[in-house]
This record gives structure tokens, sequence and C-alpha cells, in this order.
């Protein structure tokens, strides 16, 4: 767990991204937790990534979505669309976040920083997407590109080896097997502070209870219900990485 409080000097983000920002604020801001904006007195003049997660959630979309469409010709919308959606998912956009320490660098409040917020998938990930489009808005879109490509050929490369399909895509599938099976997630409770919430979600098939699964996040616990289904039906291997 990462309870660090302070976060490390962004100069040193710079040189693992291989990127230095003409405008640092770009960059700041990409760094910048709402829960620091909260809890610091000056907010008039603070703004948090959420807005720039906003617009890098789209160029994520973009960029992926044209390597694969070039890439790989042979496949239709449907593989295309599921391959995207495993690239630009909460557990990959983590993993890439990850590689860089991003959660060591993030400005957030003392109590999300305290309660293992630099770890958490959610944040992490979103912070990913926000960094993205500090590049993008820096650098223009061939930096942009330049970031996240070599990131996104790795993980293309786990996928094509079905070592980065995460639980959700994969019970999809089988569900898909008989078109007229309808299956869906099913908030069942939702507990604890904003900054520490837990999710309780039930995955059902045809009305009939699967999986039930818990995690900090609505995705987290959707993820984990998914897995406890695939368990049910025998259809759970190894874990997706």
């Amino acid at each position: 767990m990462n309870h660090q409080i302070e976060p490390l000097p962004y100069i040193e983000l710079e040189k693992k991204i291989g990127y230095v920002f003409r405008n640092k604020e770009f960059l700041l801001t990409a760094l910048t937790h709402s829960s620091f904006v909260n809890e610091t007195k000056q907010k008039t003049y603070l703004r948090s990534n959420e807005r720039l997660e906003f617009l890098g959630d789209s160029i994520l979309s973009v960029i992926v979505s044209e390597h694969i469409y070039r890439s790989s010709p042979e496949l239709d919308e449907g593989y295309l669309t599921r391959i995207r959606a495993n690239i630009v998912c909460e557990n990959s956009l983590s993993e890439f976040a990850r590689e860089i320490e991003l959660g060591s660098y993030l400005r957030m409040g003392h109590g999300e920083a305290v309660t293992n917020g630099r770890d958490r998938k959610s944040t992490v990930a979103d912070a990913f997407e926000a960094l993205l489009a500090a590049i993008y808005l820096d650098g223009g879109m061939d930096q942009a590109r330049r970031f996240l490509m070599p990131r996104v050929k790795t993980a293309l490369s786990k996928l094509s080896k079905g070592g980065n399909e995460d639980y959700k895509s994969r019970l999809q599938k089988i569900v898909q097997q008989t078109p007229e099976e309808i299956l869906e997630y099913v908030l069942v409770s939702e507990e604890g502070p904003p900054h520490d919430r837990v999710f309780t979600f039930r995955v059902m098939l045809n009305s009939n209870c699967l999986g039930e699964g818990v995690g900090r996040t609505k995705r987290e616990a959707e993820q984990s219900a998914a897995k406890e289904a695939l368990s049910v039906l025998g259809e759970l291997d190894e874990d997706p990485s």
C-alpha cells in the first residue's frame, strides 16, 4: 500500500515518460486529484484533472481505434469493439499508470492519500487519461500517440496471448453464444464515506444470479462478480493480468 502523503517532483515524471512540458500548468492539472482541490483553501485558482480526464478518454479511444483498424483489416466491427474495450478498460489503464508510478506524483487531499488513494485503480486510471490529454494539449496528437502507443502495443500483445482480457469481456463472449440470453449487472449496495466507497454488484443471467462481487469502484465490483460467474460456469482458468 502507498500511504505517501506528498507527491514526488513532477520533473521526475517528465523523465520517465520522455516528454518535457512547455506549459507546466497542463501537467500540474493532470496530476491534481479532486480531493486536493476540496481540501485547499484557494479553490478558485485550482482545477482538478477531471476535465482533462474527459478529453483524454476521447483521445485514447481515437488513437486505439485508429491503430487496431489499420493493423487488423481482417476483423469486423464487433471484434474491433471488443479489442478496444480491453485496451481502454480500467485494468489496462491502471497498469499503464503503475508502470510510470503515476500515483506517486498526484496531488491529493490528506484523507485520500492516507486511505491508499495513490494505489486506487480508478484514481490512477483516470489520471493516466488526464496525463494523455495534457500531453495532447501541450504537444499535439503526434506526441500523445508517441506516449501512448508503446503501451497499447504491449497490451495488444498480451491480449493476443489471452493474458489481458477482463472477466466481464470473457463472460460476455460466453453469453453471446446464445443470443437470447440477457446478461446484466445490478448494484446491490453502496456503502462508506465518499473517499472510501464500497460497492456490491450482482451479475444476472435471465434474472438468475450468477455471481456477486465487491469493489472500491463500480467497475471493480462488476469484475469481481463476473469472475465469480465464470467460476460457477466452470470457465475460470487463469486470472487476466
